[in-house]
């Protein structure tokens, strides 16, 4: 009989999805599967993680907005100002689109 070892949680690696947004496809496929959903807290959470996996510093400089006011307003949970994320999704290279 095969004896399964157990694992400790501890030893488990942590998972980020930001290590695994490599390509423009890859962040606009994350995108808009989370806008699919509908849920705006996840929708903030996502653009955190693109902003993580371009690099925060990039982001901060080019949204004009500081890394850890990035930090804070891209976290599950938080509210941040449209014009907070207009600012990112802009300094991302990527755009809003709505159609009918």
């Amino acid at each position: 009989m095969n004896k399964v070892k157990k694992k400790n949680i501890q030893e488990l690696a942590l998972f980020d999805v930001a290590d695994y947004l490599k390509s423009d496809k890859d962040l606009a496929q994350y995108l808009n599967a989370v806008l699919e959903d509908g849920d705006p807290t996840l929708f903030v959470a996502a653009i955190g993680d693109i902003a993580k996996a371009k690099g925060m510093m990039e982001i901060s400089k080019k949204s004009g907005v500081t890394r850890e006011a990035l930090y804070r307003a891209l976290k599950i949970g938080s509210q941040p100002r449209f014009e907070t994320v207009a600012k990112v999704i802009q300094a991302l290279g990527m755009k809003l689109v709505v159609r009918p």
